[in-house]
Order: C-alpha cells, then sequence, then structure tokens
C-alpha cells in the first residue's frame, strides 16, 4: 500500500470514528443551577456532540433565568421592581410581566394562600443566623402584604407596588417555569424522553422509552425513607417542605413557606406535592396547598382538573387525593 493509499484509509477511519461518535443514541445527563439549587437533567439523544450543546444551553437558560427573577441580586428585574415600591411603575420584560401576571392569578385562584406579596414580611427572616421578626415588626410589615394592590398595565408592562416597604419575590414558581422552559429547550434540541429537576420540581417529556418516569416521594427532611413512588409521564411534580430553610426556637418551627395572613410559617402540614400537566401551576399550588392547610387544601386540589396531591401532615399522616397514580406495594420502602 502507498504512502497516499495509507493516508486515505486512515483518515476514512478517522472520519467513520467521529461520525460513529456523534452519532450514538443514549441518555446523557447533566447539571445545572438556579437561585441556589442544582438542576439535573436526564435526556435521551441520538447524537453526542447535539446533546452535550442541549446540555451548555439548558445551562445558559438557568443563569437567564436566575439572573431575571433573584430577589436577592440587586441587578435583577425583581429586586429592580421592589427597590421602585411607592416610588414609580417599572418596565419590565414580556417573560417577567407574564410570570408576575400569572402569579396574581393564582393569588386569586388559593384565595390569597399563594401571595407574591409575602416577601414584604419574608425578607425579615434569615434562616441561617435564625433570627425573625418580632411581633411588632411583623405586624408592620404585613400592611404591605395583599397581592391584590400590586398593580400593573399590559400595555406599558408595568409594575406597581404602591406601598412603602412592599416587595414581591415569584421564587415561588421560578423553579417551576424553569423546569419548564428546560424540558421545551431539550425538545426543541431533538431530544423526546427527558426529565428534569430543579430541587422539589420536576418535569417529564414524555415517558423513560417505554417505562414511566418514577418519581419518589420522601419522609420529610428524610431522604433515605420512600413515602411513595409515583408514575411521570409528560406530567410535573412539585414538593413543598417545611425543612428547606428552616429553624427552630422556644419549640416553634420557622421556614421558608409564611401565611401571608399571619406572617408565620404554617405548621399542619411538613410537606406537600402536586402533580399536574404544568410545572408553574403545580409549584404555585404545592405552596398554596402548605398554607391552606390539609383539609382546605385536599378540597382545593380535589376541585381542578387534570392535578392530584400528595401530603404529609404534622403528625406524620398521610393523605392523598382521590385521583392519585402511585406505584403498588411501595410504602415505607427505602432507597439503596
Amino acid at each position: 500500500m502507498t504512502r497516499a493509499m495509507l493516508t486515505k484509509t486512515l483518515s476514512a477511519i478517522a472520519l467513520l470514528l467521529a461520525f460513529s461518535g456523534a452519532a450514538r443514541a443514549d441518555w446523557y445527563s447533566g447539571t445545572a443551577e438556579i437561585l441556589e439549587d442544582a438542576v439535573q437533567m436526564e435526556f435521551w439523544h441520538d447524537n453526542r456532540k447535539q446533546a452535550k450543546r442541549c446540555i451548555r444551553g439548558v445551562r445558559k437558560e438557568m443563569d437567564r433565568i436566575d439572573a431575571m427573577i433573584s430577589a436577592d441580586n440587586s441587578k435583577s428585574e425583581i429586586a429592580s421592581i421592589n427597590a421602585q415600591a411607592a416610588i414609580k411603575p417599572v418596565k419590565v420584560s414580556s417573560e417577567l410581566y407574564d410570570l408576575i401576571d400569572k402569579a396574581l392569578r393564582f393569588g386569586r385562584a388559593t384565595q390569597g394562600a399563594f401571595d407574591i406579596t409575602f416577601a414584604s414580611v419574608g425578607f425579615l427572616f434569615d434562616y441561617d443566623r435564625q433570627l425573625r421578626p418580632d411581633e411588632d415588626q411583623t405586624r408592620e410589615a404585613l400592611q404591605a402584604v395583599d397581592y391584590r394592590l400590586v398593580q400593573t398595565d399590559r400595555v406599558k408592562r408595568t409594575v406597581f407596588l404602591p406601598r412603602e416597604g412592599m416587595r414581591i419575590d415569584i421564587a415561588g414558581i421560578a423553579k417551576g417555569h424553569a423546569v419548564d422552559r428546560a424540558i421545551k429547550m431539550l425538545a426543541a434540541c431533538g431530544s423526546m424522553n427527558a426529565l428534569v429537576s430543579a430541587g422539589g420540581d420536576t418535569r417529564a417529556m414524555s415517558d423513560r422509552r417505554g417505562k414511566p418516569w418514577v418519581v419518589e416521594i420522601n419522609t420529610p427532611g428524610d431522604n433515605s425513607d420512600v413515602l411513595v413512588r409515583i408514575p411521570l409521564n409528560d406530567r410535573a411534580i412539585s414538593t413543598s417542605g417545611d425543612y428547606e430553610r428552616a429553624f427552630e426556637q422556644e419549640g416553634v418551627r420557622y421556614h421558608q413557606i409564611i401565611n401571608p395572613r399571619t406572617g408565620d410559617s404554617p405548621s399542619d402540614i411538613r410537606s406537600v406535592s402536586v402533580v399536574g400537566p404544568d410545572g408553574i401551576w403545580c409549584d404555585a399550588l404545592a405552596t398554596g396547598v402548605f398554607v391552606l392547610g390539609v383539609s382546605a387544601g385536599m378540597n382545593a386540589i380535589e376541585a381542578l382538573d387534570g392535578y392530584e396531591a400528595y401530603i404529609v401532615d404534622h403528625h406524620g399522616g398521610r393523605h392523598q387525593t382521590s385521583g392519585l397514580t402511585t406505584e403498588p406495594d411501595c410504602s415505607h420502602s427505602h432507597t439503596d
């Protein structure tokens, strides 16, 4: 074989190997971050290089959303709204306007149990330093808590907070929005089967190539004890619990979910998971049900078409809506 023929043969082999590597159909996984929570994605793709581009795209999208909605980021659009409270309306992006508009509708749907103005009192809590507002501070801050006071103008695309000290925080739907966006991006990137999770929010696209995706609900605060497993095909699930950011003082547990009517942390429920077709709705409903309590929360979900709930109350009792599908014989099982 001549040197020229050998060179052509080696080049052909290299091209074949490169092509076969790029076209490898397999499961791919990646991570990102949103609001200091890890975003985990698992998806099927028939092209390895394209799959890697998909992961980079989702990471970039999570960073973009985080920069828009993080109340702790002084440069975010949310921070700009809060900084101008009682001063003037703030023009926002179409995406943020739509998210705030949805959040206000969630407030009406939950009779105020989900209220983005909870942040007016919520920001007074420091969970790392275990600090909370006193009664006078809480009473004063609650005067600015009422989602019905938020003024929006769709034509001008502005948001106005009419009272001094008023704040909003849409973290209660941000992760639901993030996983919905991530699934849409993976679909546009060529994947047909995927699962994305961010904290307690998960969204599935299709099934796991012939098998259902399965999401485990654990005993609150104990990831080793699985209470129930829920199959998830083309659905979303959101879990809110009292164990994510919390501390106890004088026998009272204070956590990141705030009752907008009292400024205190609800104590009737330890965790609530809501399953449904829309990640943002699941996210908002999980928070709303937590505030409403077991009885009112169960009734609220039962009245909604397409949504189901699983609740663990403060005694450890378990409650689920009538239409919730779970995997059989999994109660009190443990992960390996």
